[in-house]
């Protein structure tokens, strides 16, 4: 027979006190509560197993404690890492994080927000690889806050690093290296932030005929067919940066097939820095995003009205395949 769950009432007559005064304690006021009580309340609410009901207290405050987070595509680890930080994030405002997984669907995206709508979450925060449609006016047209992180539509509330000084740095760390010419490597095209990080890429090499532009889809192993080829063909550019840290990992994969050496044959830094770039052979150079200030930023605009957007700084991180011998693994 199934256990009837603890109730408030039980708290009270376990600590000795009011279940108005079990309420204080775990909704954090509205009035405060003498420590000893506290104490108290909390030792009851552990022996008991007490866990307070998330719907009453929604019919309540007329809010459900939960938001919603729409991942652009949950595979990529690029956005598993963001994910986690936008949830702890999201857990110290006390709320819940429901997660939606939009699988790189401009269609799913808005499906999404519909679903989390209509769940009534307090807020959503939209992981966008893309800038087709503004999702967020739906939730604002509902009268929910929603907000942008790592891409979003012009004039939307986002949170994104400096993907532009990002770039820069990158360019500028290869031709210390000695590197003349400088690659990139995009995406198919150029929407979302890989777009300003192209456009960054040709601005800093300054129209350099020799710096080549590559494309491939953001998969490992487009970028390993894509190396290999470029390798068969010796048309392998001697330094790259590229767009993404899958599409880095390939390279590295696709260098390693053919014999080549990295950084020897080919130097390459990555744009995204996820915790897996640490951990490859040799481990990756990048100009890491500052996820964990994205996060928190995301946040802050989704429920403080005087919060101002910002972009945080993008940090180059140097280890072997870039040409810099020396550096620990994961420095």
């Amino acid at each position: 027979m199934r256990k009837r769950p603890s109730t408030l009432a039980d708290v009270a007559r376990r600590a000795g006190t009011s279940t108005a005064v079990v309420s204080y304690v775990m909704n954090n006021g509205p009035r405060p509560v003498a420590a000893a009580t506290r104490e108290r309340v909390l030792a009851a609410a552990a022996e008991l197993g007490y866990r307070p009901n998330r719907i009453a207290r929604a019919l309540r405050s007329r809010t459900t404690g939960v938001a919603g987070l729409v991942l652009a595509d949950a595979s990529n680890p690029y956005f598993g890492a963001l994910a986690r930080h936008v949830e702890r994030a999201l857990e110290g405002r006390d709320l819940l994080t429901l997660v939606g997984n939009a699988g790189y669907s401009a269609q799913r995206q808005r499906h999404l927000v519909e679903r989390f709508l209509a769940a009534q979450v307090d807020g959503l925060v939209i992981v966008s690889s893309d800038s087709v449609g503004d999702v967020a006016e739906v939730a604002e047209a509902a009268g929910v806050p929603a907000v942008y992180i790592h891409n979003g539509p012009a004039g939307a509330p986002v949170a994104a690093a400096d993907n532009q000084q990002a770039v820069r740095e990158a360019v500028a760390h290869l031709r210390g290296h000695g590197h003349r010419h400088v690659a990139f490597l995009a995406g198919p095209d150029d929407e979302g932030p890989v777009g300003v990080r192209r456009a960054a890429w040709h601005a800093a090499v300054d129209g350099d005929p020799g710096a080549e532009l590559l494309r491939c889809d953001y998969s490992r192993a487009t970028a390993d067919a894509l190396t290999r080829r470029l390798a068969a063909a010796g048309t392998l550019p001697r330094a790259l940066v590229t767009a993404t840290d899958e599409q880095a990992i390939g390279v590295l994969s696709g260098a390693w097939a053919h014999g080549l050496a990295v950084p020897d044959r080919l130097a390459v830094i990555s744009l995204d820095g996820t915790p897996e770039s640490a951990h490859t052979a040799p481990a990756l150079t990048v100009t890491e995003q500052p996820l964990q200030a994205m996060a928190e930023q995301a946040v802050a605009l989704l429920f403080d009205e005087a919060a101002a957007p910002l972009t945080p700084h993008a940090a180059l991180v140097a280890r072997r395949s870039c040409g810099c011998a020396g550096q620990d693994l994961g420095s």
